[in-house]
């Protein structure tokens, strides 16, 4: 009778620690659904006040109207060539950019390691403006060159940094950084002004003017490299505690580096698309991590790049009258105080979330 008792005993203890840690489980995976719901929602009403307001408003109905075929004089071509194309290039390239940037963060452990800190984004800039400047090429080849130069900056920044990225790679893609900052210098005071302003553009990013081929290129690639980052991510949890402890849960080095690789193709294609929008990647990691108590959110942290470069890009349009800012101004504008605050409060270590 007595082994009967201490056997249900048992089973009852075992049944409660089981629902504690389910329940334990279930307060995080509640609390990023909540958080990607409400990121989706603002996004989705800044992408809806980017595309129908503004100095032309356009009803909903017309906005459905326009966009199944219907010309209406004036809307179509405001709509279509204007609003619409920078409103999805400006989803897709903070879509990208806040993606990597969550990457970097996290597998390196350092909020800093940004493609804008570390040099990757300038690398793209600075192959982009020689292709421009000096070889005279125009058009997806820039893009494509520009491309090539993100990749072969990341390269460079891991081979020096040496096995053991941390805090050196960071140094590493600063120091790196600064050679493609003094090259893309150098090359701008060769420009003639019929280039000035696409080279302007690799310097600040923007998203205006940019043609709609250029654009599906963006979404394609995305449609290709999101599905390979939501499957690499599964493992994203461990690589943030360390190689050795990710080794020891099962979790290979290279998996890590291949969450790194993925995130430079990530910035570079939206840089090829948009240029290097400052300080994106660097903002939608801690703000997405922040909003979900801590925990990196890969999803969350593109639906905040995406939510800042969209926004950004409404207030760069009607922030000034007359004036159309590049949405690289209104975002560095941000992003510099938030990196300054980040040094000064000595929050550059990463800790396990």
């Amino acid at each position: 009778m007595t082994t009967v008792l201490t056997r249900r005993v048992t089973t009852e203890q075992d049944g409660d620690a089981v629902a504690v840690v389910r329940a334990a489980r279930r307060t995080p995976r509640r609390r990023s659904a909540l958080v990607v719901t409400g990121l989706a929602g603002a996004l989705l009403a800044a992408f809806a006040a980017r595309v129908l307001l503004g100095d032309y408003t356009i009803t909903v109905p017309d906005f459905v109207r326009i966009v199944t075929g219907t010309d209406i004089p004036g809307a179509t071509y405001i709509l279509m060539e204007s609003k619409l194309p920078r409103a999805v290039l400006a989803l897709l390239a903070g879509v990208a950019f806040g993606a990597a940037g969550a990457l970097f963060q996290t597998t390196l452990r350092n909020p800093l390691a940004s493609p804008d800190i570390i040099g990757v984004s300038l690398g793209a800039s600075a192959t982009a403006v020689v292709a421009i400047a000096l070889w005279g090429w125009q058009g997806l080849s820039v893009s494509a060159v520009a491309v090539v130069g993100a990749i072969t900056v990341a390269l460079v920044v891991r081979l020096v940094a040496g096995p053991h990225g941390g805090h050196r790679l960071v140094l590493v893609g600063i120091g790196l950084a600064a050679a493609m900052q003094s090259v893309i210098q150098y090359v701008f005071t060769r420009v003639d002004e019929y280039d000035a302003q696409l080279v302007l553009r690799w310097l600040t990013g923007s998203v205006n003017g940019v043609a709609w081929p250029t654009i599906r290129l963006l979404a394609v690639a995305l449609a290709v490299l999101l599905p390979a980052t939501w499957w690499l991510c599964r493992s994203l949890r461990a690589s943030e505690l360390g190689d050795d402890t990710a080794a020891g849960l099962g979790v290979s080095r290279t998996r890590g580096e291949l969450l790194l690789l993925m995130g430079v193709v990530l910035v570079a294609v939206a840089v090829a698309a948009a240029g290097p929008i400052a300080f994106v990647s660097f903002l939608a990691g801690p703000i997405a991590r922040a909003l979900n108590g801590g925990r990196t959110t890969v999803l969350g942290a593109a639906l905040t790049g995406a939510l800042v470069v969209v926004s950004a890009d409404y207030v760069a349009d009607y922030l000034i009258p007359d004036t159309n800012l590049p949405v690289g101004v209104v975002t560095g504008a941000v992003g510099a105080p938030f990196l300054l605050w980040l040094l000064a409060s000595g929050r550059t270590g990463r800790r396990a979330a």
